[in-house]
């Protein structure tokens, strides 16, 4: 496993690496380089955050569309006005790297990922709305993309901050003044909220969609 920062910038721009196969590297990086909040961050990007009060704002409230089942045309809009759609149609996305990016590339473009409502939450909805059918969240793929990005987009920042301070190439073990040098980059908040403002200017790599034989039988490899 290479734990080189050069590669890891090359990895975050290309599509076919994924995410939940670049962070176990980085992680390895971050411990090389004692940055140990840096560390801690990716552990639970990759394991998922069960504490919602962990969890970083571009995994929380992300805005959705409210669907009902209809039993003759299957999921369509839900009659909902838009103080409903405010209250009820956002969700948080506290699933791990992995399970967030098999998501995101089953999903078409143009297409999403259907949540239920939470029982109360739904109870509550379908009385207002006078309807007993079920209730859902469709998160489009580019809520779940941008989330992926962003991630993408920090650990790209990062690396681009190491090689500045001059830690580049593959490495066993960093020296202690070598350590030194990049310690004050240990500050993952640091580099999600640049990843959040500059997302759409840091040259990371989109999740790719899946083709056809890859969703029927599975990725390769």
């Amino acid at each position: 496993m290479s734990t080189s920062v050069d590669h890891l910038m090359e990895r975050t721009q290309d599509a076919s690496d994924l995410l939940a196969d670049i962070v176990p590297s980085a992680i390895t990086l971050a411990t090389m380089l004692r940055h140990r909040q840096m560390a801690t961050w990716l552990r639970a990007e990759f394991d998922g955050y069960p504490d919602i009060g962990k969890a970083p704002p571009y995994r929380l409230d992300l805005p959705g569309h409210i669907v009902a089942k209809s039993p003759q045309y299957g999921w369509i809009p839900a009659p909902v006005n838009d103080t409903q759609t405010r209250e009820f149609g956002h969700l948080n996305l506290m699933e791990g790297v992995k399970e967030l990016e098999h998501t995101c590339l089953s999903c078409k473009k143009g297409n999403g990922n259907r949540v239920l409502l939470d029982k109360e939450a739904m109870s509550d909805l379908q009385k207002q709305i006078n309807l007993s059918a079920e209730l859902a969240i469709n998160l489009s793929r580019e809520v779940y993309c941008r989330l992926l990005r962003t991630l993408r987009a920090a650990l790209y920042l990062w690396a681009k901050q190491l090689m500045d301070a001059g830690i580049s190439g593959d490495h066993n073990h960093y020296s202690p003044e070598e350590r030194k040098l990049v310690s004050h980059l240990d500050s993952p908040e640091t580099f999600w909220r640049k990843a959040m403002q500059e997302l759409d200017t840091v040259p990371v790599a989109d999740v790719r969609e899946l083709g056809f034989l890859e969703r029927m039988f599975g990725r390769a490899g």
